[in-house]
């Protein structure tokens, strides 16, 4: 383990590029690597083999860090306890960060059980939808131009790990998609099949693409003329639609019954 290197002026280059990748969305892209933070994201890295770059510490915190961590990434910085909070967007600061290189852009994998993402925007429902795609079995995740930024610190965070199981292709095309040699089922809360005849009836693909749409306009219609069938949720309470990340988890166990079954 090297030792670290201290750093105390908010004048300092490195401090400014890490408070823009903590904070900005789509920062990631200029440098070409992100920002996760806390005990838990980068956790969930390590036990997926991914080495960070660079480790960030608080003051504080360093003396205390785990072995573990002080020896993940390539280099690490201790940050005086003022200028840690500014890299930290949490409300309690975790006083630890990581900075790991951004992925390079995957190759399709036509065969994989994936999510569409179409222009869903809100970064907490992209993330949580990552995190149901990670639990339930699907390995692919295609985010249409006009999807939130699947790398954004926010998207991180609300994904709590599910990042590092996953193929995530960002600033896709609906030419991309017709690659797709599987089922391409749409969700609809107003036409289509309800979820839970298709399950019970046996009919339910067990290996298919779900696309979920904008949180208000819904799937558009350039999508919808791909789709292998429509899919509905039945509502008995009587609300007019779901919440996409709500949806999208209810669709995907579904899909994992259906694949068990």
């Amino acid at each position: 383990m090297n030792a670290p290197t201290h750093i105390s002026s908010r004048d300092n280059a490195l401090l400014k590029d890490l408070r823009r990748l903590a904070t900005g969305n789509t920062d990631y892209r200029k440098q070409g690597r992100f920002w996760a933070e806390g005990d838990h994201l980068v956790r969930a890295a390590l036990l997926r083999g991914a080495r960070p770059a660079l480790g960030a510490f608080s003051e504080s915190f360093w003396p205390l860090a785990p072995m573990e961590y002080k020896q993940a990434a390539i280099k690490n910085i201790v940050f005086s306890e003022p200028l840690y909070a500014e890299l930290s967007a949490l409300e309690s600061p975790s006083r630890m960060g990581f900075v790991f290189d951004l992925p390079g852009p995957p190759s399709l994998l036509p065969q994989a059980a994936s999510v569409i993402l179409d222009r869903v925007q809100d970064a907490g429902n992209v993330g949580a939808i990552l995190r149901s795609a990670s639990a339930f079995g699907f390995r692919q995740v295609i985010a249409l131009k006009g999807t939130a930024a699947l790398w954004s610190p926010k998207v991180l965070r609300a994904g709590m790990g599910a990042h590092w199981g996953l193929q995530l292709i960002e600033g896709a095309d609906l030419a991309l998609v017709q690659q797709m040699a599987l089922p391409l089922l749409v969700t609809s809360s107003h036409q289509g099949r309800y979820l839970h005849e298709l399950l019970l009836n046996q009919e339910l693909p067990a290996q298919c693409v779900w696309a979920l749409g904008h949180e208000g306009q819904g799937v558009c219609a350039a999508l919808q003329a791909l789709a292998s069938q429509f899919v509905r949720i039945a509502q008995p309470g009587g609300e007019e639609s779901l919440n996409v990340a709500s949806a999208a988890a209810i669709c995907l166990h579904a899909s994992a019954t259906a694949a068990m079954g």
